[in-house]
């Protein structure tokens, strides 16, 4: 059974919790969303989507609930993975010119992190990349901004977060800050049904890595532990059969709660090694983010385990893991990880997504660039970075 120990000592701690978005869950939600709009005296939307969520037929449903709203829209899919900044700031430009007054995202984070790139942007100047790290926006956006995503994975819909591709200098950058948040989160799983298993299983691991990194983290609290280990053990349950059938109405339910309730907590509670390598991995060797933290997720919870023990242990249990010892448990964390990141088909070793062991020094110098890293709960040295980069390779 797994303990509460960890909860009950941190009790009597004080903490914050900030959610700004509202959140609609539950199947056909998205085919309301015109009655959404039309209460806030929306007009005219711009919508950013792109060619894969067009193709998937995801937008019928919401396209004639904002007619039956009477509201017109405008359909952006200028959208690539790992959006650059040229891709925010000529979406910006759209925007503005468009004279639309709300913006809607529909597709997963890359298109969710563009619109909320857009929205600041276009309210306030300059370039997206101007606005990386910490609270640099100095105020919020007049212009809603609605997210539905179609994956279950990054949890950007309730986030304040938005995550950039600086191609130049082969860098990912995170911008954040409260006025990034969505204004309405819908999340609906029937846009999930059919997802291929591939997206599936990349989304998925990150949602799990998610909430275990918020879990352990230094910022972690009551209020996070709580929404951490209940989407681990949600997920957890969850992956393997949404990964298997995709049209599995249950389990896609349970996935898009278990990544809504993980990017509630890491919100707040921010994440950790495997994230910051994660990103560094991604600028440099354009690996998917969800295949870079499938990757990494297994061995950063073997290496955060003596840290926490009991949090390793309880992570174990989370995943149905119960017979042993706590340090026993806490070992057998990375492992059921990584037996999930082996069944859900994705790769284990980093040559197997074309990764030079030449480059395994620069991606662990450029970790440490990453603002997560601080919150990590055991605070690495390049040299450990890098070893546990050649293990994985």
């Amino acid at each position: 059974m797994m303990q509460s120990s960890s909860i009950t000592q941190q009790s009597e701690q004080s903490y914050s919790f900030h959610l700004p978005t509202r959140i609609e869950f539950g199947f056909g939600k998205a085919s309301i969303l015109g009655g959404h709009l039309a209460a806030m005296g929306v007009k005219q939307a711009f919508i950013v989507s792109d060619q894969g969520v067009v193709s998937a037929g995801l937008l019928s449903n919401i396209n004639a609930s904002l007619q039956e709203a009477g509201i017109s829209s405008e359909l952006y899919l200028e959208v690539e993975p790992d959006p650059s900044f040229k891709t925010i700031d000529r979406g910006a430009d759209c925007f503005r010119k468009s004279h639309c007054d709300v913006l809607i995202a529909v597709g997963g984070g890359s298109v969710m992190d563009t619109a909320k790139g857009i929205r600041i942007v276009a309210q306030h100047g300059q370039s997206i990349g101007d606005y990386a790290g910490v609270e640099r926006i100095k105020s919020g956006s007049v212009i809603p901004l609605v997210a539905v995503p179609t994956t279950s994975g990054t949890g950007s819909e309730v986030t304040i977060f938005g995550v950039y591709s600086d191609w130049e200098n082969q860098v990912k950058v995170t911008v954040n800050s409260r006025y990034m948040a969505p204004t309405l989160a819908i999340v609906d799983p029937e846009l999930t049904l059919g997802l291929p298993k591939k997206i599936t299983a990349s989304t998925g691991i990150d949602a799990l890595a998610h909430g275990i990194e918020t879990y352990f983290s230094r910022r972690a609290s009551p209020a996070t532990d709580a929404l951490a280990t209940e989407a681990i053990a949600t997920i957890g349950s969850s992956l393997r059969a949404a990964v298997e059938n995709g049209h599995d109405k249950a389990a896609r339910t349970r996935m898009s709660h278990g990544s809504l309730l993980a990017g509630m907590a890491f919100n707040n509670g921010l994440l950790g090694l495997a994230h910051a390598i994660g990103s560094a991995l991604s600028g440099h060797c354009h690996v998917p983010h969800g295949i870079a933290i499938g990757l990494l997720l297994p061995h950063v919870i073997e290496f955060n385990a003596g840290e926490n023990v009991q949090k390793a242990a309880n992570i174990a249990n989370l995943l149905g893991i119960h017979n042993g010892s706590s340090s026993s448990l806490a070992a057998q964390a990375a492992e059921a990880v990584a037996q999930l990141v082996s069944d859900i088909g994705l790769p284990t070793r980093l040559r197997d997504v074309d990764v030079s062991e030449h480059q395994l020094g620069v991606i662990a110098l450029d970790s440490f660039k990453s603002g997560m890293m601080k919150w990590n709960p055991k605070q690495p040295s390049e040299a450990e970075v890098l070893e546990l980069l050649k293990k994985i390779y």
